[in-house]
Formats: structure tokens, C-alpha cells, sequence
């Protein structure tokens, strides 16, 4: 079966949220695709102890406000999803979940979206399918010899697993900070980093990081220098978990070690370490999976885009993942105004 519809939204989180809600404003009929089975995209999936950077006001997709959790500053991963659930609620948007979609193929004016619940016909297409279905470790040499365990930012829940465990988390950025200031006390922490860590001052969290970014985006759009933008500030937030843990001097970070035994890691020196469990805290790639029948992928495995638009394929606008798709776009309060822009824009391929 065959249905057809202007828009087609692929992903259900908050940046398919987003991308719904102003297509909605705009009147463009349009349809929401998701293959989770409940409300809240990969927040559903997120450890116990996670936090956003910025408080509830902050943290907001169009059109709404998210209301304060009682008695913290930054809201909890739940939180979240309670709100995204109300939110698409409210605006009553048009969602369909367990659908899985396997490809996108060009079909004369129209892009055809093959789905395991039948296929959809539409006029554009907005992939919102974020990064959290495909984590990334990197290829450190020993990876397949060790006997440990090993797991990635993903499949992190809590620290009561690894209770007296000799535990390596590795990654300098916010998910590695935070998942380790949450181990810490409980099991052998060693956490390592390319890098030694930048924190940012302690009274600067997600709302300066969004200004930045966006002050980054618009210098590089007017051809000015690049001055720094985020990365000028910092890599990590320290929400008050991790603020606590680094005062406490429980987050001491050692230099990446060479390479994994079958026992452990072994560090430049040559010195020899037994671990029990490694956790990789080394990011995403976007899930772009569906779209590789259109051939729009580069080099780098990113297509080309100006603004939210796929260069070689204006009918598909990209959202929500990172400052390649919009300043800050692949959070809460930055997919706002680029999922505004794709609806403008796809309001204008859609008018005669």
C-alpha cells in the first residue's frame, strides 16, 4: 500500500518535533515517521543520571515552554520526556510510531519512502533520525582482544553494575564527564582523555554554548574568521554532578593509553593496567542510512547542505544534527530555528 502526503518527517524526537510543529503553522500536510514505540526519541534511552546543561526555560522547542522540574535547576532525562510527550500532544501532530523506514529513492516529482509498514509518496522529505543509533568507537589497536567488557555511551544505565569494578571511561566531552563523575565512589575509576579537560566556568552552561554557536554560524556565513565559537569556551559543562566530583578531585583524567590487552590497557610507557570494563564515550555519526540510494554523500560521510537543504537534492532538508544542519541544532533549543527555516523553505518548493 501507497499513501502520499506533501512532507514526510523521518524521526519522531525533538527535532522531528520541531519540523512538525512549524509545518503545522504553516498549514503543509505532512506526517511524522518513528520507529521507537514511545514519545521522547533517544531521551528514552538515556542513563539514569543524566542532565541537561541548561535549565527548563532554556531548553525549549518552539512554541512551548518547558515547565521547571521541582527541585532541580536542570532537568533530568525523564523530565524530558514528559515534555516532548505533552508536546506533541498539544499540537496534536501527525505521528506514526513503529514504523521503520529502509531507504528513500527518487520517484519522478515525488521522493518515495519505503517503510516495513508500506510506502509514502511526498513531496519533500525532513530526516530528523539523529545520531544515537549509530554510536562510534574508534579503531584503538587490541579492541577485539579484550576479554572485558566493553559498552558505549548508549548502553550506560547506571553505576550499580559496576560496583568495585575497575572501570576506564574514555572521552573528554560531556558524556564522558558525566558518566564518570557518576562512577566515581563506586567503582576503580580511570578516565581518560586525548586531551586534559576544559571545563567551562562554573556559571556558564547551555545557553551560553547556543549563543556561541549561533555567533559562529553567522561569522562564518558573512565570510568572517571563525573566532572560536564553542570550542573557545570549553568542552565540558559542569553541571553540578560533575562540579562535585572534580572538587572532590574524583575526576582525574590520564593521557589515552596505546592500546587494549586481553586483560586491560597498556599506556605509552609500557606500563600494564587489568580493567574490567571499558566504556566508550567517543560520540556519533548521523544515522543517514535510508538516504544512501540518493547518492549525496561525501567524502566525510555528511551531504552536502546549505542551511537544512541537501544540496544535490533540494527536495530532502536535514535537521537536528549539529552545527552542520543549524548553530547548535542537534539541541533542544537550537532545532528551533532551523526546523522554522526548512519549513519556510519547503513551503516554497511546495507553492506553484
Amino acid at each position: 500500500m501507497s499513501r502520499r502526503t506533501d512532507v514526510v518527517v523521518i524521526g519522531g524526537g525533538q527535532a522531528g518535533l520541531a519540523a512538525g510543529y512549524h509545518l503545522r503553522r504553516l498549514g503543509i500536510e505532512h506526517v511524522i515517521l518513528d520507529a521507537q514505540a514511545a514519545p521522547g526519541g533517544a531521551w528514552q534511552h538515556a542513563w539514569d543520571s543524566l542532565r541537561l546543561f541548561s535549565p527548563a526555560q532554556y531548553s525549549s522547542l518552539p512554541g512551548r515552554l518547558m515547565p521547571p522540574q521541582p527541585g532541580r535547576l536542570y532537568p533530568d532525562a525523564g523530565h524530558v520526556v514528559d515534555y516532548l510527550a505533552d508536546y506533541e500532544k498539544r499540537y496534536e501532530l501527525p505521528l506514526r510510531r513503529g514504523v521503520w523506514v529502509d531507504a528513500v529513492h527518487r520517484d519522478g516529482v515525488f521522493l518515495r519512502v519505503e517503510t516495513d509498514c508500506g510506502d509514502w509518496q511526498a513531496r519533500a522529505v525532513v530526516s530528523a533520525t539523529g545520531t544515537w543509533t549509530r554510536p562510534f568507537i574508534p579503531a584503538v589497536p587490541g579492541r577485539r582482544e579484550f576479554n572485558g567488557r566493553q559498552l558505549h555511551t548508549v548502553q550506560y544505565t547506571s553505576p550499580a553494575e559496576f560496583a568495585d569494578r575497575r572501570v576506564v571511561v574514555v572521552g573528554g566531552g560531556n558524556s564522558g564527564a558525566q558518566i564518570a563523575a557518576d562512577l566515581a565512589g563506586t567503582a576503580e575509576l580511570t578516565w581518560v582523555t586525548q586531551r586534559p579537560p576544559r571545563y567551562l566556568a562554573d556559571d556558564i552552561d547551555g545557553r551560553a554554548l547556543f549563543d556561541a554557536a549561533t555567533a559562529r554560524r553567522r561569522a562564518l556565513d558573512a565570510g568572517r574568521t571563525d573566532t572560536g565559537g564553542v570550542a573557545s569556551l570549553g568542552d565540558i559543562v559542569a553541571v553540578p554532578p560533575v562540579r562535585a566530583a572534580r572538587d572532590a578531585g574524583l575526576l582525574r583524567a590520564k593521557p589515552m593509553f596505546t592500546r587494549l590487552t586481553a586483560t586491560g590497557v597498556e599506556w605509552a610507557d609500557g606500563t600494564l593496567a587489568d580493567t574490567d570494563a571499558v566504556i566508550w564515550c567517543t560520540g556519533f555519526r548521523p544515522a543517514l542510512a535510508p538516504f544512501a540510494s540518493l547518492r549525496l554523500r561525501g567524502s566525510r560521510g555528511h551531504i552536502a547542505t546549505a542551511g537544512t537543504r541537501a544540496v544535490d537534492e533540494p527536495r530532502l532538508h536535514l535537521l537536528g544534527y549539529g552545527d552542520w544542519t543549524g548553530p547548535a541544532s542537534a539541541t533542544l533549543i537550537g532545532v528551533g530555528r532551523p526546523a522554522r527555516d526548512a519549513a519556510r523553505e519547503i513551503a516554497s518548493l511546495l507553492s506553484p
